[in-house]
């Protein structure tokens, strides 16, 4: 044990370190004690943590002399603050002793150098399986659905838009261009100040941009005043239909945020990151429990007995050895109860029904305002299919 015996020898230097200080504060009849750096010149040096114990343990002995000025020469005062030390590094090994002890017991188990392993229920082992599969799956689908997060997860990185271009909506430029009545109107009212915030960068927004720039360039080039461009008509349609789908796709994303991705987010970082400390102090007790074991068969040992006779074991040693495996037992049963939990709750089906309820909205929305568009661009077609067919024939 030799981290066991480093400790010990820390918790020495420590206790004598504390009885010098306390030494160099408290005085006699006869003068004082020699300092604590005289005695110990090295460790007192190089040892912060031990200082510190050192100018705590001053202070406080300062203290008492202070209220009970009879307390400079009474022995028991000095006794008092050794004990107190001394139990002080008693707690200190008792709460890093178990650490190191599942430190070892793991670090024997990863070299293959331990007599025995205590198994886990195959339910348990199942049950940490299916966790696990869930865990991978809310990683993987977040790792995709997170995009919805991002207004611009579709928009053409290949595209330069200025400032100018993402003002005004589509809606405001086409009523603004409904008043124009000649071209440098026209122009003005394209380019107008923003009224908002900048328009959002989506595919389908973009789309309509560059439909309703299209429709005005052809507008300002038509030669006839009698009637319109029926492509640059039908271009204004389309960016009008194109921004009220960009419009429901940013609602859809909306939906989709608080309703799936925060769902299965806390899923993932609460529920299962609830599941996991579960295992891990299952994980930490059966170490304890195996370490325990081990030290106890190498106690029998070391006195000449067989290590695997129970009946060679002391009453305290049994007892100890009992106590870890009722922690064993019982935070298995707590972790077996968190994981169930987990692998049953509604939650994630209902937050990927929700899922796939926005996504029907979105593609339920775009499917009528597409719908009510294309009568219009297909009257316009023909249309220009029979002017393009009566000037051929009169030509």
């Amino acid at each position: 044990m030799l981290g066991q015996f480093s400790f010990d020898a820390n918790t020495a230097h420590y206790q004598e370190h504390a009885t010098s200080s306390v030494m160099d504060t408290a005085t006699t009849r006869d003068g004082p004690y020699p300092p604590c750096e005289s005695l110990y010149p090295q460790t007192y040096r190089y040892s912060p943590f031990f200082s510190t114990i050192i100018s705590n343990a001053t202070a406080s002995t300062g203290i008492i002399q202070q209220q009970n000025p009879i307390s400079q020469s009474h022995p028991r005062v000095r006794n008092l603050a050794m004990d107190k030390f001394q139990a002080f590094g008693k707690n200190i090994s008792a709460s890093f002793s178990p650490f190191a002890a599942r430190t070892q017991q793991f670090v024997k188990e990863q070299l293959g150098q331990a007599d025995e392993k205590t198994q886990l229920p195959a339910d348990y082992i199942e049950l940490e399986k299916r966790v696990d599969a869930l865990k991978q799956v809310h990683q993987k689908l977040l790792s995709v659905t997170s995009q919805y997060s991002n207004e611009a997860y579709d928009y053409p990185p290949n595209i330069r838009e200025s400032f100018t271009d993402l003002s005004r909506t589509i809606a405001d430029k086409v009523t603004l261009l409904s008043h124009a009545s000649t071209p440098a109107e026209a122009q003005a009212a394209f380019t107008a100040p923003p009224s908002a915030k900048p328009q959002p960068k989506t595919f389908n927004h973009a789309i309509a941009r560059a439909s309703l720039a299209s429709s005005q360039l052809l507008a300002q080039t038509h030669s006839s005043q009698a009637s319109e461009d029926p492509l640059a008509s039908a271009l204004e349609q389309y960016a009008l239909a194109q921004e009220k789908v960009g419009e429901a796709r940013l609602a859809q994303d909306a939906q989709i945020q608080s309703r799936f991705l925060a769902g299965w987010s806390t899923t993932l970082n609460t529920n299962i990151q609830f599941a996991t400390k579960a295992r891990r102090s299952v994980e930490n007790s059966r170490l304890l429990l195996d370490s325990t074991k081990a030290a106890k068969k190498s106690a029998v040992q070391g006195r000449g007995m067989n290590p695997d006779d129970e009946g060679q074991l002391s009453e305290d040693a049994r007892a100890e050895i009992e106590a870890a495996e009722d922690e064993f037992v019982n935070q298995t049963e707590e972790a077996v109860g968190v994981m169930k939990n987990v692998l049953d709750t509604p939650e994630p089906l209902r937050n990927l029904a929700d899922l796939i309820a926005a996504q029907l909205e979105y593609h339920k929305k775009a499917y009528e305002i597409l719908s009510e568009l294309a009568p219009v661009v297909d009257g316009l077609q023909v249309e220009q299919e029979s002017n393009y067919r009566r000037s051929r024939e009169g030509a």
